[in-house]
């Protein structure tokens, strides 16, 4: 009976013992306090349909906010057409001008003409989400490296004519966005493809056939 009792309360130690160990492990995702720049973790799951930039800048800020670097003003590197009346917004525009960080440290650009030009450092490996973790290229299994941006190679805007940010992201059936691709920085004919690869189709479907997932930049507005 007494030999029993042992072989119980020992099989109970283990029990709780283990029950308890995956809370005693977890680390909670801790970037740095100077992280102005990441690749969204994931898309808003509408197609191009970013709910405007007004919806975009607000899932940054959720991104953001979700590992405790939601203190800084948090703006998707997304140009606005001519549309409707409302007039041309430059992605350049709207993310001061620097410098911005990634999640680990690494500086991406140290101003707004650094960025658009010779002295930009995004890149697969530099190009990370709001918790530090790389986004797949196109050597990956699956491919998310479209990244929306609706931008010329320079940070500015479309002329109306010509649809490239699927109504301005408020549309996730006609039209296109022009995208770029995180995981390839220069070629002969794009010196900045990070922000200007090529045109897609603006549902959810459409993103996913060519490498995307309707994921987009955030930079912090700096204004040194």
């Amino acid at each position: 009976m007494r030999s029993s009792l042992k072989i119980f309360y020992a099989a109970m130690w283990f029990v709780s013992a283990f029950a308890v160990w995956p809370a005693q492990t977890q680390t909670p995702v801790s970037p740095p306090p100077d992280m102005t720049f990441f690749v969204t973790s994931v898309g808003i799951g509408d197609g191009a349909n970013l709910g405007g930039l007004a919806g975009a800048d607000a899932h940054c800020l959720h991104l953001a906010n979700a590992v405790g670097a939601g203190a800084k003003p948090w703006h998707a590197y997304l140009s606005h057409q001519l549309m409707n009346g409302v007039g041309q917004i430059d992605a350049r525009d709207r993310i001061g001008n620097g410098p911005w960080h990634n999640a680990v440290g690494v500086e991406i650009a140290a101003n707004v003409d650094a960025l658009h030009g010779d002295g930009n450092h995004v890149n697969a490996a530099t190009a990370l989400t709001e918790r530090g973790e790389p986004v797949d290229g196109d050597n990956d299994r699956t491919s998310r490296h479209d990244i929306l941006t609706g931008t010329k190679p320079d940070g500015t805007s479309y002329d109306e004519d010509y649809d490239k940010t699927c109504g301005n992201w408020t549309s996730n059936s006609p039209g296109e966005a022009m995208v770029g691709h995180h995981d390839l920085v220069a070629d002969m004919t794009r010196p900045n493809s990070w922000n200007n690869a090529h045109v897609i189709g603006c549902s959810q479907s459409n993103l996913a056939r060519t490498g995307g997932e309707g994921l987009f930049y955030c930079f912090a507005v700096i204004e040194g």
